[in-house]
């Protein structure tokens, strides 16, 4: 277990679109870039083998820029494939907020982060006392029936709150801003509420940009 002392002030960042990692829920990655394969072996040489998970977006200009907001995993899971990339797992820690950029000499990018104001992440697993199962699940359904989705109906019905609804938002078809509006939910209940706002605009046949204004 990570405590708030142990989280280091400068980790690496994997700006990856689409991939979302939330405390206390696990991505699992394919690591093949050469700049990805140094910061996965130079991680596992660190007492809290962390990589930040972060969005990127491009401006109007065309610049690709990091979002301020990202989340951190614990490497707990690595093998080696024969032609030499790496299939690892991150468990999340916390989410953190970029302070600047780190110049140096890594092949991949660094930040200095800050932890505060995410505390809730490191705490306990999350309930959502609000949220009405039935008519979500069959919110869900008519979502994953449009999606031509599959799912495990009986292992959702008893799944927690916090694995529900998390597995739901990284799993879902949704776009990167979509995706960043789900992390950046401040508690359980806000994120099953952006949640839903998004599957209901989805079956409206709401854009990805309309759905985020």
């Amino acid at each position: 277990m990570i405590t708030g002392a142990d989280l280091p002030d400068t980790i690496p960042v994997f700006p990856l679109p689409g991939a979302l990692l939330l405390p206390r829920a696990r991505l699992p990655l394919h690591i093949f870039e050469p700049r990805y394969l140094a910061m996965v072996e130079d991680v596992m040489k660190t007492p809290e083998r962390l990589i930040g998970m972060i969005q990127p977006y491009e401006t109007p200009s065309g610049e690709m820029r990091l979002h301020d907001i990202g989340c951190a995993g614990r490497l707990t899971a690595f093998s080696e494939t024969e032609d030499g990339r790496y299939m690892i797992t991150l468990a999340g820690v916390s989410r953190f907020r970029i302070r600047r950029e780190v110049e140096g000499f890594t092949p991949y990018r660094r930040c200095a982060v800050n932890w505060s104001g995410f505390e809730r992440d490191r705490g306990a697993v999350e309930a959502d006392p609000g949220m009405r199962r039935e008519p979500f699940l069959k919110l869900l359904a008519r979502f994953f029936d449009e999606q031509g989705l599959q799912t495990d109906w009986e292992n959702l019905r008893e799944a927690e709150d916090e694995l529900l609804i998390n597995s739901l938002s990284m799993l879902c078809p949704f776009d990167c801003e979509e995706r960043q509006a789900l992390l950046e939910a401040p508690d359980l209940p806000g994120r099953r509420e952006t949640l839903v706002t998004l599957i209901e605009f989805a079956l409206r046949g709401g854009s990805g940009e309309e759905r985020m204004q």
